[in-house]
């Protein structure tokens, strides 16, 4: 087993508190959005020898991957840890973005190799060729934009935002006009997809018409019964004047996670994170489509064709527990699946739900990890790397230890 450090995203959008606060150690005055814990190749965490010398995580692997991976996972993943785990703190909204699914990952990457486009170019959208399938766990109470509504719904709020203009004497701006229109189509797919390519192609018309509705709201217009989604709104429009997203959120799903609540976000669903501090995993992959409140490149076409224009339920993933009292989230994934233990003082050991390589952090307290092979000790914010040749390890509170000690470890979805 491997002591690992783990490499911190210092994007705007990202906390100044909470990472530092949730891994017990000082701040560093700067926005704090990501800890990546895993070997992908952007920013792979350090693994830590025994005798001291330090190896990139990706670089470990690849030195033997049967050992670190185990036959099962390298045969279904191929050469290279299949999962990655973020320690992520928003402060402000996430990009609204989509992820593509693996054949289109696969087939987008090869175009964009064949054209040319530089692998760190701001114009690329595939940055790899795996797909990027993703659950988040809220720590604290975690907000989030999460896949379509209804047309029903969504243009009920587009007719309320209509009343509200009208009853001001403000002029209806013609795109909400052109929107409700679109969420009246009988056919789900095609009412969604109209309403969200109008949005994301109206330019100053969609900026105008942000500016017209926030006014009236601010100005004390009735917001029941869309209060949540309003007040979203407004706050979206804060971080990001005008940005077609603003609009777009009236077209999804709100969701309030609080601590202990996961969901999951298959290929194609529309989301963007607003506000909270989550354990997330993914499938090792940074391919990203953005529509909207970003800088960053938008491809319009390419969005478009990577998104699910279905309307769905928050896709919750339930705790499993287990005999030995930890709690585990399987979403409807291969690559990952993450487990929380909680150990108070004198606990009995927990044997980890492995299979294959696993990562551990621990967020509360410390811990042991042994194995018939070895031993590792890790306090709270440390974090390690188990081979898939450790296996059986088992996760127990350091002896004399009165406080209550928590980790989160992921392993792959393999044997469910």
């Amino acid at each position: 087993m491997y002591q690992i450090e783990n490499v911190l995203r210092p994007y705007a959008w990202g906390s100044t508190t909470a990472i530092a606060g949730l891994l017990g150690r000082p701040a560093s005055g700067g926005p704090e959005a990501e800890m990546w814990i895993g070997a992908h190749p952007d920013s792979p965490s350090t693994a830590i020898h025994p005798n001291g010398v330090t190896q990139p995580l990706d670089a470990l692997i690849a030195s033997n991957p049967t050992h670190f991976l185990g036959a099962e996972s390298l045969a279904e993943f191929g050469p290279r840890l299949p999962f990655l785990t973020k320690i992520l703190a928003a402060e402000q909204p996430l990009s609204l973005q989509v992820h593509p699914s693996l054949e289109q990952a696969r087939e987008g990457f090869t175009r964009e190799n064949a054209a040319g486009i530089s692998a760190d170019s701001p114009e690329r959208n595939y940055r790899d060729d795996n797909h990027k399938p993703e659950m988040i766990f809220a720590v604290t109470p975690f907000r989030a934009l999460c896949g379509f509504r209804s047309p029903a719904a969504a243009k009920s709020v587009f007719e309320h935002l209509a009343s509200v203009l009208d009853s001001a004497a403000v002029e209806v701006p013609a795109i909400i006009g052109g929107v409700i229109s679109d969420l009246s189509v009988p056919n789900e797919s095609e009412a969604l997809k109209a309403a969200f390519t109008r949005l994301i192609e109206g330019g100053s018309d969609v900026s105008d018409a942000i500016h017209e509705v926030e006014a009236v709201l601010r100005a004390g217009a009735p917001q029941e019964p869309h209060e949540d989604a309003l007040a979203a709104m407004v706050g979206i429009n804060e971080a990001f004047p005008g940005d077609p997203g603003v609009l777009i959120s009236l077209l999804l799903n709100h969701l309030s996670l609080q601590p202990g609540e996961a969901v999951y976000l298959p290929a194609g669903n529309v989301h963007a994170y607003l506000h909270g501090l989550g354990v997330e995993v993914m499938a090792s992959s940074d391919n990203v489509l953005r529509g909207g409140l970003t800088p960053k490149h938008v491809d319009v076409p390419e969005l478009v064709k990577t998104i699910r224009f279905e309307s769905i339920g928050v896709p919750r993933v339930e705790a499993t527990g287990t005999e030995f009292g930890q709690e585990l989230y399987r979403p409807p994934f291969k690559e990952f699946q993450l487990q929380r233990i909680e150990l108070g003082p004198g606990a009995e050991p927990v044997p980890l739900a492995q299979s294959g390589p696993a990562v551990v952090v621990v967020v509360a307290g410390s811990v042991v990890l042994d194995s018939p092979k070895s031993d590792l000790p890790l306090q709270r914010g440390g974090a390690a790397f188990i081979p898939e040749v450790e296996n059986p390890v088992n996760v127990h509170p350091v002896q004399g230890a009165t406080d209550t000690s928590i980790a989160f470890a992921v392993t792959t979805g393999l044997g469910k």
